[in-house]
């Protein structure tokens, strides 16, 4: 792929990603966010969260399937951090507008209520995979601690996905589809690596 392919797919993918951002602005400005304003503040953010960590999850199976989709890799990182940046809107539209910055409730809710449990849970995750996200923190790690470190994400989406879960009301199944996805990505990914080590591997050569 040549530079200017990469910069205009990079260009657009800013643009997908921060359209949620934008629309959520636009419409807070426009007294356009529904009956329950903050209700759509916390499962936007939550939601596109989600999202791009998922679809940041979904590049190394897409690159064991095809080597044409290497380069995928170069978006890693950036759906990670947008990742990272919608969590944070997340919490701090909890703490913001549900705590109105009282500790005391956010210490009643992390020991009462399982769906803050986990959803605090899951951004304690991604704190340091987004803290060592640079070049710089890769080489201060290293490689293999650096990879060891990241395998955090799967316990985050995993977290991620429970804390939707727990927080939507029986029988409704809206988190339903990014759980499928997050399933088929961590079930395909060990798979997809033992079938790409098949193919390396030197064919064996029977003498009589």
């Amino acid at each position: 792929m040549n530079r200017k392919t990469l910069i205009t797919l990079k260009t657009l993918t800013w643009i997908a990603c921060l359209s949620p951002f934008a629309l959520l602005v636009y419409e807070s400005v426009t007294n356009t966010l529904g009956p329950d304003p903050t209700s759509t503040i916390t499962l936007t953010t939550g939601y596109n969260a989600l999202l791009m960590l998922i679809l940041s999850l979904a590049i190394t199976p897409l690159r064991l399937l095809s080597p044409r989709l290497s380069w995928l890799i170069k978006f890693r990182r950036l759906l990670g951090l947008f990742a990272f940046f919608y969590a944070s809107l997340h919490l701090a539209t909890y703490i913001a507008l549900y705590m109105n910055f009282d500790l005391s409730v956010f210490k009643t809710d992390i020991t009462k209520r399982r769906f803050i449990i986990a959803g605090f849970l899951t951004y304690a995750l991604l704190v340091p995979l987004a803290a060592t996200s640079t070049l710089w923190a890769i080489r201060k790690l290293g490689g293999k601690r650096w990879n060891r470190l990241h395998k955090l994400v799967y316990f985050a989406a995993i977290c991620g996905i429970i804390h939707y879960w727990w927080q939507v009301k029986p029988g409704v199944l809206s988190p339903l589809n990014l759980t499928i996805t997050l399933f088929v990505l961590l079930a395909a990914r060990p798979v997809l690596a033992w079938v790409k080590s098949r193919k390396a591997r030197p064919a064996t050569v029977r003498t009589f």
